[in-house]
């Protein structure tokens, strides 16, 4: 995945239209998890998701995924497989929400 510069994200509001600020995904154990919605946008002709669980923000972590429309207005996650695309996408949230006052 080439990198993406922040001019290239643009904000989208798919899952949040769909199921609102929070959705519920399924762990390593099938148990259900509940995640926050942070940042939905679109770079490169891909939709991705960042999500954090209550766990992950006591750790000050996030997850990234990979948005895929299942049919009309309805999407799943893809985990990233690819370590650049991870990287590059990880990237462009931190700078979407790098505060130049901090």
């Amino acid at each position: 995945m080439p990198l993406y510069r922040l001019e290239d994200v643009r904000e989208i509001r798919k899952l949040r239209e769909v199921y609102g600020e929070d959705v519920v995904l399924l762990d390593e154990q099938d148990e259900s998890q509940v995640y926050r919605i942070l940042a939905e946008f679109e770079a490169g002709g891909r939709a991705y998701a960042v999500l954090q669980s209550d766990r992950q923000k006591k750790e000050d972590e996030v997850a990234v995924f990979r948005i895929a429309e299942s049919g009309p207005q309805s999407y799943e996650l893809e985990t990233i497989e690819d370590d650049d695309e991870y990287e590059t996408v990880a990237e462009l949230y931190d700078e979407m929400t790098f505060d130049p006052e901090d």
